[in-house]
């Protein structure tokens, strides 16, 4: 095809947009080839509006209100889970696990050997519980939960003979909790085992069984020294909490429970 202006022939000719025809890459524009329609270049187009934004209403920000309110006492104060009771099933037998490693060198007798590591699991257990009736009492979430570095040193203390730690897991608490509720319930603990201490005590004073001597004995002992290292005022112990929060009532309770460790290495371990 030719240019319509120049008559030289074009492979891929230009068309003119105003007026049709077709022309080189020379005369393309509608000036360079005398274009009938020229006007239409030259003519002042309208301009659009400016595009209009709508005002928004105003919008007030989200507000939010809320009342933090104590934790109202319920009248199911004491329930499991299934996985609590699967988690306490494993914590007992690692507790019972250390219980039997520790005296099976010094122990010959089956019956003195298994009492003895059933008296230490029923000590933890009983602490442990102590801790979750008294946050749930005070309305809040409690449960045992096994802790995986816990577990692990509790194991190895199955295992080796003179290394024996026992803390597999712990009462695990969620909720709104006023320094009060935490104090009280770190305090569950401890006097739990305070009074299972003074019992058996007070149980070898009416009995002249030998085996069940040596349980009792045993009982206060493991009991009192449960009560002592839980109120060390020390990490996540429960003497910390109990420090923070009513000072007089851990030195009293610290006391107390030193004080029938004393007693009862004085009087009943040879």
């Amino acid at each position: 095809m030719e240019c319509q202006y120049c008559k030289k022939d074009v492979v891929l000719p230009f068309k003119c947009s105003y007026c049709g025809g077709y022309f080189c890459s020379e005369h393309r524009l509608p000036e360079n080839h005398a274009c009938p329609e020229y006007w239409k270049v030259l003519a002042p187009r309208e301009e659009a509006p400016p595009p209009t934004i709508a005002e928004m209403p105003e919008r007030r920000p989200y507000e939010y209100s809320f009342t933090y309110m104590s934790p109202r006492p319920t009248s199911k104060i004491f329930w499991f889970s299934p996985k609590e009771l699967k988690h306490l099933a494993i914590g007992a037998l690692l507790v019972m696990g250390v219980g039997l490693s520790m005296f099976s060198l010094v122990e010959p007798s089956p019956l003195t050997l298994m009492s003895l590591a059933f008296v230490l699991t029923l000590s933890f257990l009983l602490h442990e519980l102590a801790h979750k009736l008294m946050a749930q009492r005070y309305g809040l979430w409690a449960e045992f939960r096994l802790t995986l570095s816990g577990a692990l040193i509790t194991l190895v203390s199955m295992l080796l003979p003179l290394f024996k730690i026992i803390s597999p897991g712990a009462v695990m608490i969620a909720g709104h909790a006023t320094k009060d509720t935490v104090g009280k319930t770190a305090l569950s603990g401890p006097l739990t085992n305070i009074a299972l201490s003074i019992l058996f005590i007070g149980a070898t004073l009416n009995t002249s069984n030998t085996l069940f001597y040596t349980i009792a004995i045993f009982g206060a002992w493991i009991n009192a020294f449960i009560a002592i290292f839980n109120l060390i005022p020390f990490g996540m112990m429960d003497g910390l909490k109990i420090f923070w929060w009513n000072k007089a009532i851990w030195l009293g309770t610290f006391a107390i429970s030193l004080m029938l460790g004393i007693f009862i290495y004085a009087h009943y371990i040879p």
